[in-house]
């Protein structure tokens, strides 16, 4: 059994990497791209395991068309050759780190070379990225011996906006974590998310839009890194209004008001008689028609 100073924490990272929003920010502010991003996500890495030896770590690339583990991979293990030349190399740093620099670095290089963009596949796949990352902890949480335990969180660095068409994805992603008891964290690059803003209230974790993108790896290390015991010593930004609208399913806009199917819950924005998620006919009461009575005629 771990003592308490070993305690196991597991970070999972989903770095959002739409080719299509870091090309345009790239042209947008050069000083800020997707090199410099993944700089400061290695440094949030390096921390998290440099604070316990028993700490895990995760990285995972969310792309338009896949979800893709930076790290750890398949292709390393702790007897391959980054591990020895690590080891070897006499500059004093600690070896999982640079094995954990080195893969992410390689890893990121191959998915973003093999990127081919197409017309209806523009969106980032974050609701796949964090099932992924459920399923990670899960599999670790299974592989810990008796009475070992760990503490686990997700940490979603934003870049592209929300797609409403992965609402539905997105919202058994959230609850499943909550009942997990996995805390999720939202730092966001560019513009607001409301299913981000979701996922933090619910899950009890973070949500912080950065005021200047350059400076992101100080708001991970000083906001991010501190696990929920610490938090409750930190002063920490304040909570924000978070926006609870659904997303209708025939139109993926964001309604107040709407109808929602009494079979499947799908929420429509417009009285349809056939649902077209389950296609359930629903069955319409019509106002029932008074007879007229008949006038009885008086004898003359």
């Amino acid at each position: 059994m771990l003592c308490a100073e070993d305690e196991s924490s597991l970070l999972v990272i989903v770095v959002d990497v739409n080719p299509i929003w870091w090309g345009q920010q790239a042209q947008r502010e050069p000083e800020f791209t997707l090199s410099k991003c993944l700089d400061a996500v290695m440094v949030m890495g390096n921390s998290h395991m440099a604070m316990t030896r028993a700490n895990k770590l995760a990285v995972i690339a969310s792309h338009c068309q896949d979800s893709h583990f930076l790290y750890p991979c398949k292709s390393w293990h702790a007897g391959d050759s980054y591990g020895e030349e690590a080891s070897s190399s006499g500059d004093g740093k600690y070896e999982l780190l640079s094995v954990a620099n080195n893969l992410i670095a390689e890893k990121i290089i191959k998915v973003m070379s093999k990127t081919e963009m197409r017309a209806y596949s523009t969106d980032t796949l974050l609701a796949g990225s964090l099932a992924k990352a459920l399923c990670y902890i899960h599999r670790v949480t299974k592989e810990l011996g008796v009475g070992q335990e760990i503490k686990s969180r997700i940490l979603v660095i934003k870049a592209a906006d929300d797609c409403a068409l992965q609402y539905m994805n997105f919202m058994n992603v959230i609850f499943a974590a909550q009942k997990q008891n996995i805390l999720i964290d939202a730092c966001v690059l560019d513009s607001d998310s409301g299913l981000l803003q979701q996922a933090c209230d619910i899950t009890g974790g973070l949500y912080l839009k950065v005021p200047q993108k350059v400076a992101l790896a100080q708001y991970l290390l000083w906001v991010f890194l501190p696990d929920l015991e610490q938090r409750s010593q930190l002063v920490l930004p304040p909570p924000v209004h978070v926006d609870y609208r659904a997303a209708c399913f025939c139109h993926r806009n964001l309604i107040e008001i709407g109808y929602v199917c009494s079979v499947c819950l799908s929420i429509f924005c417009n009285f349809s008689p056939i649902c077209t998620t389950c296609e359930t006919a629903f069955k319409i009461q019509l106002p029932q028609m008074v007879k007229a009575k008949k006038k009885k005629h008086k004898p003359t």
